[in-house]
């Protein structure tokens, strides 16, 4: 089961595991031609980006190409595949590191985007490629995953312990088992 956004009046939603659950669930968003301005400005709020978190419809399109950069990088089977598109994404979109704390409203966190008050597709490229690459380089793997689901399509983060996921929900896991079984026996000589 996916892990609950951050709240916003912690500081663990600045924590790259926060983080990266927030841009897979706007690169999930932005997937959906039909998720407008209103539906991606939910997803950052409920990620824990304070009000007014608007989204206007002039930043859906270079943030979908932002977010469909990042599904490669979710889509990548090893480390140094995932490190091989990250790369090109941090010298592109992000500048030199520097700690905010946004004029003293938020804990102190780790800023890659030239201003604290920059626009959204900048903001989304830069913290989205900090919070991947500290979870390839945190796990030395693939910071998350496409679900295996044949009709899903999700990313997902790979993050904790346990054997590795290979599908987004138990409930796209649970579907998927289901279909082989039934394909299976079907498929079994003297049924159906």
């Amino acid at each position: 089961m996916p892990a609950a956004p951050a709240s916003p009046d912690r500081p663990d939603r600045y924590a790259p595991v926060a983080m990266a659950l927030r841009t897979a669930a706007l690169v999930n968003a932005l997937a959906d031609p039909a998720a407008g301005p209103r539906a991606i400005t939910e997803v950052l709020l409920a990620h824990g980006e304070p009000p007014p978190a608007t989204v206007t419809p002039e930043d859906l399109p270079p943030l979908r190409a932002a977010a469909a950069r990042f599904r490669e990088v979710f889509a990548a089977t090893t480390a140094d595949g995932a490190a091989a598109l990250l790369n090109p994404l941090l010298a592109a979109h992000t500048g030199p590191l520097r700690l905010t704390s946004h004029h003293g409203t938020t804990p102190w966190h780790p800023h890659l985007d030239a201003a604290d008050d920059a626009p959204w597709t900048p903001w989304f490229l830069a913290s989205g490629s900090l919070a991947l690459t500290l979870l390839l380089w945190e796990r030395q793997a693939p910071p998350g995953r496409t679900c295996a689901a044949t009709r899903c399509g999700t990313v997902f983060v790979a993050h904790g312990s346990g054997p590795e996921r290979r599908y987004c929900s138990r409930r796209c896991a649970t579907r998927e088992r289901v279909a082989a079984h039934r394909a299976r026996t079907a498929a079994a000589p003297g049924t159906g």
